[in-house]
């Protein structure tokens, strides 16, 4: 994971490097005139392929006036810059918010590498990125992300990720969030501050904008973007909650059209991310691959936007509901993007390619309504979920439907569909999985019993899990869970943190690592027992 030609720790890299950090300055602050140029957000690398790799910064002008800035980077084998392998120039301006993103190609296989920007003879902060190996490559190590929400807490995870050493960070979405100050919030970390711009819901570019330069301002943010490529995708948050193709459950009256919310959504995420834009960047084409080498294809899907018919919910009638979830029709992929993931499984599967690995945003594993007595609730913990919501959700859950309308189990026909891509054309296929902020793995099967995929669900890096929906102590909560769910090897309600899946051909190892608080920056890291896949297996060990 380390080149092989530098010493230089993770851990002592971030040392050295933090007194380079570019100013912290949310987009809007005053800016200072001091200097001719302000790195305003640290860098950050993305999409890394064997031969290049995409970099990433925000540079204002000291005046704040021109139009256009003039900026140079520079990739090198050495910290100190004295071995450059490539190096260019590019221009930013306010048309896209004054970042700067640049596909850095002509690098060598399996190499870590430092770069940096330079303008008006000013330095950014320095990154270390690394290229994906080529053939022939032991093993490799994937970190896994997903959730983070600034006023909920701490970075903490982002943090601990920045010091150890992985490949690449997959973030499965959820970024950022969309809501007004106060919303969706600690009010603990209200009292400290972690108090969102702007302060109404995010609408327009400007506040989506807004919104990722709070975020990016974050030092624990831009510590694991300086020191980690990120292979991203988007969720729901990055544009409202509970987004489909043509609405969202939290656009509103008075917010205008969906359709300019999604394009400037859009927009801001390509802007203040490092990923490669392919074609026409409105139309929202995420889904895209990856060759780790010889040992596993990632292969990262949009089960949000890009065709997902608005999802179910438990406020319908019951046969409302039955015939929804019986409509075969119903999709989250879409046939084009259905079609990619068919080709992209043969593809590396024909190439003797052990592992393809599905990076998506919500989880596939079947999970039933837990059956959890009343009583547990109005005696142990709160009587009006006992009496309003859950009461319902019980109900249904007596019925054998299914808990999460928004995930796969709302989707069941879309579901079968992609289970038998991987039974035809994957050798071994593994999903990864966001979206719920609690952890998970499961075997998966198909309607016939067939075991044909694993998953795992990594927590939230700060947002909230069972605790505030569903506030049963953890061990009745995955007792509840596992009853009803066959399917389900592995599951934990309460913790935040991720995950960290070890590749090799013969075996995935994933672990959980989950940080002691997000409510304080000092915090320790408990890990799990890694869980192991055997190829060949289609199960967890």
């Amino acid at each position: 994971m380390s080149s092989p030609r530098h010493s230089l720790s993770r851990r002592r890299f971030l040392q050295i490097s933090a007194a380079t950090l570019g100013a912290l300055a949310i987009r809007g602050l005053p800016i200072y005139a001091a200097a001719a140029a302000h790195f305003t957000h640290g860098v950050a690398s993305g999409d890394p392929l064997q031969d290049r790799v995409i970099l990433w910064t925000r540079v204002l002008p000291g005046d704040g006036q021109a139009d256009t800035l003039d900026v140079q980077w520079q990739i090198a084998v050495d910290p100190q810059f004295e071995q450059i392998v490539a190096a260019g120039d590019t221009q930013t301006g306010p048309a896209r918010d004054f970042t700067v993103k640049v596909d850095a190609a002509g690098l060598t296989p399996g190499t870590s590498y430092f770069y940096r920007f330079t303008a008006t003879g000013i330095h950014s902060a320095t990154g270390r990125t690394r290229t994906l190996p080529a053939a022939g490559a032991a093993q490799a190590r994937l970190a896994v992300v997903s959730c983070s929400n600034y006023p909920q807490g701490y970075f903490n995870a982002y943090r601990e990720i920045a010091a150890r050493e992985c490949d690449a960070v997959l973030h499965l979405g959820d970024y950022i969030y969309e809501y007004a100050d106060g919303g969706y919030a600690n009010a603990d970390m209200l009292n400290k501050g972690r108090h969102v711009q702007p302060e109404h819901e995010i609408v327009s570019l400007d506040d989506y904008r807004m919104r990722y330069g709070l975020y990016r301002s974050d030092a624990d943010l831009q510590a694991i973007h300086q020191a980690h490529p990120f292979i991203c995708v988007w969720d729901d948050h990055e544009i409202t909650n509970n987004t489909f193709q043509t609405g969202a459950q939290n656009h509103n009256d008075g917010e205008g059209e969906f359709d300019d919310r999604r394009r400037a959504a859009i927009q801001a995420f390509y802007e203040w991310l490092p990923i490669r834009e392919q074609g026409n960047v409105e139309d929202g084409i995420i889904y895209r691959s990856f060759d780790i080498g010889d040992l596993a294809t990632l292969i990262m899907l949009d089960t949000r936007l890009i065709a997902r018919d608005e999802q179910l919910t438990h406020d319908m009638n019951i046969d409302t509901l039955r015939r929804g979830l019986a409509d075969s029709t119903r999709s989250m992929l879409g046939a084009t993007q259905q079609q990619f993931l068919a080709n992209e499984l043969r593809r590396s599967a024909s190439a003797g390619i052990p592992w393809q690995v599905i990076g998506q945003q919500v989880i596939m594993g079947r999970k039933e309504i837990p059956l959890v007595a009343d009583v547990e609730f109005a005696e142990d913990i709160r009587p009006d979920i006992a009496s309003s919501r859950y009461g319902m959700l019980r109900e249904r859950g007596q019925m054998g439907l299914p808990f999460n309308l928004d995930a796969w189990d709302g989707y069941p026909a879309d579901r079968e569909r992609v289970l038998d891509l991987f039974r035809q054309h994957a050798n071994n296929a593994v999903v990864l999985s966001g979206d719920t902020h609690s952890s998970w793995a499961f075997d998966l099967h198909d309607d016939t019993g067939e075991a044909i995929a694993v998953e795992f669900g990594t927590p939230s890096i700060t947002s909230p899990g069972f605790e505030n929906f569903m506030p049963l102590p953890e061990n009745e909560l995955v007792a509840a869970f596992m009853r009803n769910s066959p399917e389900m090897r592995y599951m934990r309600g309460l913790g935040r943190g991720w995950m960290e899946l070890d590749l090799t051909r013969e075996r995935i190892a994933t672990r959980f690592l989950y940080v002691s608080t997000i409510m304080e920056q000092e915090y320790l890291v408990e890990e799990t027992d890694p869980m192991l896949t055997v190829a060949g297996e289609h199960r967890i060990r």
